[in-house]
């Protein structure tokens, strides 16, 4: 394979990770798309299909720490749900991101941030922290598969969230928002009598303005590169960690629509 399939097979990846650090597609895939007309300006910059992820990685935010307004968190004065991940210092944001989401080792995470093990430890320990300061809500999950909904709610327990409802089919997942609004929808794409979770969600949407955590073992029906794209994807299997995360992440970046 060469390099630059090497980045292209990477760029999924990386949009997901721009997209869960700045809380925007747009904002997210601009800072992806001025990585890659750096890395056409200058092929150097990833000297072999070897390296090829944690490079861009590190490209990507070479990018995104060179422009001063991101080296800042939000104002202190925010609440609620406008509490969000970016209250957080960028650095911890920047490792806890690198690992918990994109499963990079510690090692490399480092290597990536260009700082020690050791810091790089620290920081997601911070991170970890300041994400446990945050709110928790009431969640519907859509999932056929009963172990997979039970792991998904357990874990959703374990973050102090309250799962109101597991449904399995479009229909039932409608029912259950007409009878309690969630404040958080943990959804599969495939449902157990062939309709559609994505179907289900934008119906949801329509009537309910909350964030939603996609979670798929085909990422690939959802990042077309068409518009809208989910911000929050999860890939099966998936690590309790990257699910933690992920919620964390949509209830915070969140911005309810005016």
């Amino acid at each position: 394979m060469s390099v630059s399939r090497a980045v292209g097979a990477q760029i999924p990846s990386l949009r997901r990770f721009a997209r869960a650090l700045t809380g925007s597609q747009k904002s997210g895939d601009a800072y992806v798309t001025e990585t890659l007309e750096s890395l056409v300006a200058d092929p150097s910059l990833i000297p072999s299909e070897a390296v090829a992820k944690a490079a861009l990685y590190r490209l990507f935010l070479t990018m995104w720490n060179s422009v001063e307004v991101n080296q800042e968190a939000s104002p202190a004065t925010l609440t609620g749900f406008d509490r969000n991940l970016q209250t957080i210092s960028p650095a911890p944001r920047q490792a806890f991101l690198l690992t918990a989401l994109e499963g990079f080792s510690l090692e490399d995470a480092a290597q990536i941030m260009l700082i020690s093990e050791k810091e790089c430890r620290r920081l997601i320990e911070q991170a970890g922290r300041e994400i446990a300061e945050q709110a928790v809500s009431d969640v519907l999950i859509i999932e056929d598969e009963p172990l997979i909904a039970l792991e998904v709610a357990e874990i959703a327990r374990s973050m102090g969230h309250t799962v109101r409802r597991v449904a399995r089919t479009r229909r039932e997942a409608i029912d259950a928002v007409s009878n309690h609004r969630p404040q958080l929808v943990l959804a599969d794409i495939q449902l157990a009598d062939g309709s559609s979770g994505m179907d289900a969600v934008q119906e949801i949407l329509q009537s309910v303005d909350v964030p939603v955590v996609f979670i798929t073992a085909h990422p690939e029906r959802l990042l077309t590169g068409e518009k809208p794209e989910p911000t929050y994807l999860v890939e099966k299997p998936f690590r309790p960690e990257t699910i933690k995360a992920m919620i964390s992440q949509a209830l915070f970046f969140h911005a309810p629509r005016p």
